[in-house]
């Protein structure tokens, strides 16, 4: 079938999936047919974000790993170049809200992002910002020097940058404080704050999270939750708990 990893949101961008099939490998040693890939996913963000740093929850378990990939439902995941009005949208339309976009979007505190998402087609903000050959006029003009030297016109858009430049390795609340400073890497990270439609809305959550660290990690615990709370297959005539994650039984 058509898979999720193969959809342009996802292809050359997602990485990982070894570590999954490592720990589906140990868990079916362990206790064959008992822990979906799907729970693996969950239980692997929380630890990842707890051992950077960052808050634990509980992750709620139970999930079954579906029968067919959602290649379709993949292309609406949110891009790097879109706008406030449209991720929101995308959050709202499975049922989250302001504060689950800023904080969800505040895992941008850790990780790498290509070249290709900040300097090159919709996504450029260095050189072409929205069709006007120019820079996008929000960026930080220093960040966006440094920016270019890491990403010059036509370089290879595979070469990855630190997504938080201050704290590149620590889960924190440097996402925030770096986009009210205008240092936002992506189009998306900095319309939480910049766009004129963010004032009243998102922007005061950026606020909120950037002046407290602790008011950010409630929330992002939270919204991790509510996230892993959308439609998740419970029903064994749906779903099912795979031997190998990259196919179905």
């Amino acid at each position: 079938m058509q898979s999720e990893k193969e959809s342009p949101p996802n292809n050359g961008s997602a990485r990982g999936y070894e570590v999954v099939d490592a720990a589906k490998a140990a868990l079916e040693d362990a206790c064959p047919g008992v822990v979906s890939c799907a729970d693996i996913l969950a239980i692997a963000s929380e630890i990842s974000v707890e051992l950077s740093g960052g808050p634990s929850w509980g992750v709620l378990l139970g999930r079954l790993d579906g029968k067919t990939s959602d290649f379709n439902g993949s292309l609406d995941l949110p891009a790097p170049f879109e706008n406030l009005t449209e991720l929101q949208r995308k959050f709202k339309d499975v049922g989250l809200n302001d504060v689950d976009l800023v904080a969800l979007s505040g895992a941008h505190t850790f990780g790498r992002v290509q070249c290709q998402n900040v300097a090159a087609g919709m996504a450029d903000r260095l050189y072409n910002f929205s069709g006007t050959n120019m820079p996008d006029p929000t960026l930080d003009s220093a960040y966006r020097a440094f920016l270019s030297r890491r990403c010059p016109k036509n370089v290879n858009g595979e070469v990855l940058n630190d997504l938080d430049p201050t704290t590149p390795d620590t889960f924190d609340n440097h996402y925030y404080t770096n986009i009210e400073v205008n240092r936002g890497f992506l189009i998306s990270d900095q319309e939480l704050k910049s766009s004129p439609q963010a004032q009243g809305t998102t922007a005061p959550i950026v606020d909120r999270f950037a002046g407290s660290q602790d008011a950010f990690f409630a929330s992002f615990a939270q919204s991790m939750i509510n996230m892993g709370n959308i439609r998740p297959v419970t029903d064994p005539s749906q779903g099912e708990v795979r031997t190998n994650c990259r196919r179905v039984n």
